[in-house]
């Protein structure tokens, strides 16, 4: 028996993005020619292909990190569907903060701001309030076993490794709608990526829709539900991981 459809959390269509090369001689470059992709609620679709096929750019369109030439990107809310592409940037900023996470390799935390006040703030922007966001936050560390002791110390004398458990800590706490991870292991020893991919992996339970960049073939096999190829900017395959990437074994 064929399962329903999720329920869509993001819709992406007919999306295009171009960059001028200003430092070089003015030339433009296509990263995207016409992407279609839709998410629902409780997938994890991880972006493969390789280096300038496109996933990054896609991935920053959806944030709103860059801006697309052309197309629609709605984001599925409570309160009813959102086009992103028309938000102004207060706007954009407000509904990241409640609905839209993203964690990429590198840790950006405001000058002499601790771990747990960069995660609890992220709760708090999700509606919690600040006790319950604090202990929320305390739990995310402990999960990534991110040692106590460096709770209260500024996020600038942490390690790479360090700055990323905050990183993924801060995406995760209270979930949000879609969250969005670019290469977010890329800095971990093995036992602290293992934490890092449990804790991922546990966010389909709570219908969490995920959308990822992993070069982790590993990684994809274990999460994906949906793995995407691109190719020059446009979708070249879909489907499992094993289908789309080959046996993880290989």
């Amino acid at each position: 028996m064929t399962q329903p459809a999720p329920e869509p959390v993001l819709t992406v269509r007919d999306l295009h993005k171009s960059f001028t090369l200003h430092t070089i001689d003015g030339r433009t470059v296509t990263s995207l020619h016409g992407v279609d992709l839709e998410i629902g609620r409780g997938e994890h679709v991880a972006l493969a292909g390789p280096s300038g096929a496109g996933k990054s750019s896609f991935l920053r369109c959806v944030h709103r990190s860059y801006l697309p030439d052309s197309g629609s990107i709605v984001l599925h809310t409570d309160a009813g569907p959102v086009e992103l592409t028309e938000l102004s940037d207060r706007a954009m900023a407000r509904l990241r903060g409640r609905e839209l996470g993203y964690v990429s390799q590198f840790l950006s935390a405001p000058p002499r701001t601790a771990p747990l006040e960069v995660v609890a703030a992220s709760a708090r922007r999700r509606g919690m309030d600040r006790a319950e966001a604090r202990e929320a936050a305390a739990d995310a560390l402990r999960r990534l076993a991110l040692d106590e002791a460096l709770w209260d110390v500024d996020c600038s004398v942490l390690s790479g490794g360090e700055r990323q458990r905050v990183n993924i800590a801060a995406g995760t706490v209270h979930p949000p709608r879609l969250l969005l991870l670019d290469e977010p292991v890329s800095a971990l020893d093995p036992a602290n990526r293992e934490r890092a991919l449990e804790l991922i992996a546990s966010l389909s339970a709570s219908g969490v829709a995920v959308l990822a960049v992993f070069h982790d073939l590993d990684a994809m096999h274990r999460l994906a539900t949906r793995v995407v190829r691109f190719a020059d900017g446009h979708i070249a395959e879909t489907g499992s991981a094993t289908d789309v990437l080959g046996d993880a074994a290989a």
